[in-house]
C-alpha cells in the first residue's frame, strides 16, 4: 500500500498526506519585511500539501541576512502573516512558520545601527555572500561582514528572541513552528565543531557544549507554546556557507538526535544539501539517526515520488519534504498521485520581484480543462 498519500498525526494535528512544502526563501515581502496578500495566495495555492513549512522568518533585526525576506518580531509582521494562515487554513491546510536567525551569514546594511553580525566566533564566512545593500547603497548579492562573537548575554537575548517570534506565530495563526538549525546559520554555526573553538559552556570540543544553544532554544520555545508545536531542522554533514567537517561530526549528530528523542517534539526535518550542490548525507547515517531519535521524521533533498515512497517503505522517514518542484507546481500532490507531469520552474524569478514566478504558475487540472 503506497504511504505518501495517507493521513499522519503529528503533535496534535493530522496532516492529510506524507508530503511537507520544504521551506524556501523567496524575497517577496513588503516595507516593514511584512507577509502580504500575495504571499498569502502564495501558499494557499499550495495547501493541499501534507504540511507547509514557509520560508526562514527573522526573528528580530539581528537575524536578518537577505532583503525582502519576511519577519516575525513586530505586530505588523503577525498581522501580515495572519492572512497566510487563514488563506491555508480555509483550503485544509496545516502550517508551520520556520524561525529564522542568520547569524554571520549576515551584512552590516541589514543590521541595526550598521552593527557588525553574530555568530559562536568571530570568524568570517569564506566565499559566502547574502542579498543585502551594496556600497552604492543597491540591492545585491554582498560578500558577508565580519561577524562578532556572542557574548553569554548575547546569546540568553537571542533565546528570548526565539520565544517571542514563537508566540507571534502562534498569535498569527500558524499551527506550529521549525526552529532553523540548518545550512549554515546561527544554531548551525554554534554545532559545527570546525568553526565554534569557544572556550565556555556553548562551544569547544564539548559535543554536549555545542548542542547547548540548539537545546536551549528548543527547551524555551516548547515550554512557550508546547512541544507538540515545535519542529526543528538539521543538515546533518552539512557544508554550506563554510561549514566544515570536523572531529566527532557523527557523534555529535547522533547525540543531538539522542536529546531531542526525548524533548517529545512535533518533528525533527533533516535536509540533505545534495541538490544545493553540497555533499548528501552519508550512506547509512539516516538509518543510524533513525535508530535514535524515534519521533516524527522529515527528510528533504532531491525526492521524487518514486524515491519518496521507498524512504516512507523502509521506515527511513515519516514524511518527505519537497522544495523546488513546489515553486512551479502549486499542485504537486495532484500531481503525483495521478502521475501528471512536472512544470520546471524559472531559476531568474525565485527571490524577489512580484508574482510573476510566484503565484501565476498554472495548476494541471485548469490546463486540462483548457484543451
Amino acid at each position: 500500500m503506497e504511504k505518501l498519500f495517507t493521513p499522519l498525526k503529528v503533535g496534535n494535528i493530522t496532516l492529510n498526506n506524507r508530503v511537507v512544502m520544504a521551506p524556501m526563501t523567496r524575497s517577496r515581502a513588503r516595507k516593514g519585511d511584512i507577509a502580504d496578500e500575495l504571499t498569502a495566495e502564495y501558499y494557499a495555492q499550495r495547501a493541499s500539501a501534507g504540511l507547509i513549512v514557509t520560508e526562514g522568518a527573522q526573528i528580530s533585526v539581528q537575524g536578518q541576512g537577505y532583503l525582502f525576506t519576511p519577519g516575525i518580531y513586530s505586530k505588523g509582521q503577525v498581522k501580515g502573516w495572519s492572512l497566510t494562515t487563514q488563506a491555508v487554513h480555509e483550503k485544509g491546510g496545516k502550517i508551520f512558520l520556520q524561525l529564522w536567525h542568520v547569524g554571520r551569514i549576515s551584512h552590516t546594511s541589514l543590521q541595526n545601527n550598521g552593527a557588525a553580525p553574530v555568530s559562536s566566533v568571530a570568524v568570517k564566512a569564506e566565499n559566502s555572500h547574502c542579498y543585502a545593500l551594496d556600497q552604492n547603497g543597491n540591492p545585491g548579492q554582498v560578500p558577508v561582514s565580519m561577524p562578532q562573537a556572542l557574548t553569554i548575554d548575547g546569546i540568553k537575548a537571542i533565546i528570548n528572541d526565539y520565544v517571542v517570534a514563537a508566540e507571534n506565530a502562534i498569535e498569527a495563526g500558524f499551527d506550529g513552528v521549525e526552529i532553523h538549525a540548518a545550512n549554515g546559520y546561527l544554531l548551525e554555526q554554534f554545532i559545527n565543531g570546525g568553526l565554534n573553538t569557544r572556550n565556555d559552556e556553548y562551544g569547544g570540543e564539548s559535543h554536549s557544549n555545542r548542542i547547548r544553544f540548539t537545546l536551549e532554544v528548543t527547551d524555551a520555545v516548547s515550554k512557550a507554546i508546547g512541544s507538540d508545536k515545535t519542529g526543528i531542522r538539521l543538515a546533518p554533514f552539512g557544508r554550506l556557507f563554510d561549514m566544515h567537517a570536523f572531529d566527532g561530526e557523527e557523534q555529535t549528530w547522533l547525540q543531538l538526535a539522542e536529546e531531542l528523542n526525548a524533548r517529545s517534539l512535533a518533528y525533527v526535518h533533516l535536509s540533505d544539501q545534495q541538490t544545493l550542490g553540497q555533499q548528501a548525507i552519508p550512506d547509512g547515517f539516516i538509518q543510524k539517526f533513525r535508530a535514535v531519535y524515534q519521533g516524527i521524521l522529515i527528510i528533504a533533498g532531491g525526492f521524487d515520488k518514486q524515491l519518496a515512497e521507498k524512504y516512507l517503505q523502509d521506515g527511513c522517514a515519516d514524511l518527505i519534504g519537497f522544495g523546488r518542484p513546489y515553486i512551479s507546481n502549486p499542485d504537486l500532490v495532484e500531481r503525483m498521485k495521478n502521475d501528471w507531469p512536472l512544470t520546471e520552474p524559472d531559476r531568474a524569478t525565485f527571490y524577489g520581484g512580484t508574482e510573476v514566478g510566484y503565484t501565476d504558475y498554472p495548476f494541471y487540472s485548469a490546463q486540462l480543462d483548457n484543451q
